[in-house]
């Protein structure tokens, strides 16, 4: 069974930018995009991801650049095994095949783009955040790109988008894995607030208040999708709604998928939200960004892991959403982090522990690992103070440059979570 197109996309960034010297430069020349401070260079991405050599070799654009072309030629595999399921859009982002979306759609519109063979696949609505959208397919013959374009000249006031994939942040390393009753020894206090994970789906061994899919086969146990569950479990966060928008479905993590299982949790109670998938900006996903933060939802996001040169992760860089990157156990940032439009706070991103769909506990390494421990400390301060902003800033550890920076944000949190017992 061909793996996921999350994992082909972390393992093929992180190991190129491991394989390349980086220090401690604050800016790549010519790129523009902060790069994190490390110092040191992690050692082989097989099986000693946290063996470390001293460098003091500044990281070049030549370098950056080259884990950007990585980048891209994980996401080329990815198309080529499943050309009936996705395509690239008028932008080069990865979509799924065949479709596009109008949010907001008015008939006048709909009725100009049926006329030119754009048919209309499903109306629906969003839940709880009270969002419509059509899903439309594109006429026989045309490309998606050639059908957005297309479609964005006939109808110029429609909010026309084709519906672009999410991928994950993060993936284990290999070690040997611990048994299962270590995570219930580390588990902390009791978190009543109600918290929400949009991944993939979570196994029998990491317990949820409840599961839904979005997508087809979902829900479906994942790996990614226990890790970050167990995570928020060993944090003491009991109430957990998980939403599988991967399931089987070779398009898994779609906007709209991702989309609807915000609407979901909100609509469910839940007042964070953890995501540990980037994707590129979608105007369906942004609204319901908004209009989940309208209802008092706080939706945190990992910024990614395709190095400091990648495109702006979303939805990390919406506007209002934690945007959450990660350090080493000294407080290191990672080397592969992405970037979003902002940055909000770092959290342990390697040696992190947690189990996976089948109840083995392992390391994993990755912006999608430091986001739940970033999420469970915004719960642990939602139930204990309704300014809950304020108590992260107090516990953050202030790194790099005095205040705020583009490397740890506000400082580190959680920085005893996630380790080895």
């Amino acid at each position: 069974m061909m793996r996921r197109p999350t994992q082909l996309y972390a393992l093929a960034a992180l190991a190129g930018v491991l394989a390349a010297p980086v220090a401690a430069q604050l800016q790549v020349p010519g790129v523009g995009v902060p790069v994190p401070p490390v110092g040191r260079v992690l050692g082989e991405v097989t099986d000693r991801l946290d063996r470390t050599v001293d460098t003091a070799t500044a990281i070049t654009e030549r370098e950056a650049r080259r884990l950007l072309r990585l980048r891209e030629a994980a996401l080329d595999r990815l198309l080529r095994a499943n050309p009936q399921a996705i395509e690239r859009d008028s932008a080069g982002n990865l979509a799924r095949h065949g479709e596009l979306l109008v949010t907001g759609p008015d008939a006048a519109s709909l009725a100009v783009l049926e006329k030119a063979g754009f048919r209309i696949l499903s109306r629906e609505e969003i839940e709880g955040l009270d969002i419509a959208f059509v899903r439309l397919a594109v006429p026989a013959g045309m490309s998606l790109a050639e059908a957005q374009t297309r479609a964005a000249a006939l109808a110029p006031d429609a909010q026309i988008e084709a519906d672009t994939l999410h991928l994950e942040a993060g993936a284990p390393i290999a070690t040997a894995a611990l048994p299962v009753t270590a995570l219930a020894a580390a588990a902390a206090a009791p978190v009543e607030v109600k918290v929400g994970l949009i991944d993939g789906g979570t196994g029998a061994s990491v317990p949820v208040a409840a599961r839904k899919g979005f997508a087809s086969g979902a829900p479906a146990a994942s790996d990614h999708g226990s890790a970050v569950a167990s995570l928020l479990r060993a944090q003491g966060l009991t109430r957990l709604w998980a939403a599988d928008v991967y399931g089987t479905d070779p398009a898994g993590g779609s906007a709209s998928a991702v989309a609807k299982a915000l609407g979901w949790l909100a609509a469910s109670g839940c007042k964070v939200v953890t995501v540990s998938l980037v994707g590129p900006r979608s105007a369906l996903l942004e609204k319901a960004v908004i209009a989940a933060q309208g209802k008092g939802v706080v939706v945190v996001a990992a910024v990614g892991n395709d190095g400091p040169a990648a495109p702006p992760a979303y939805p990390a860089s919406y506007s209002g959403v934690l945007a959450i990157t990660g350090v080493d156990r000294k407080g290191r940032a990672l080397i592969e982090a992405g970037r979003a439009l902002h940055l909000d706070y770092a959290a342990p991103g390697a040696e992190v522990w947690a189990m996976d769909a089948a109840g083995k506990r392992k390391a994993w390494r990755g912006t999608s690992f430091a986001t739940p421990l970033a999420a469970a400390r915004v719960a642990a301060a939602l139930a204990q103070e309704s300014n809950w902003r304020a108590a992260l800033d107090r516990e953050a550890r202030d790194l790099g440059t005095k205040g705020a920076d583009a490397t740890y944000g506000r400082g580190v949190l959680c920085e005893s979570c996630g380790k080895k017992k």
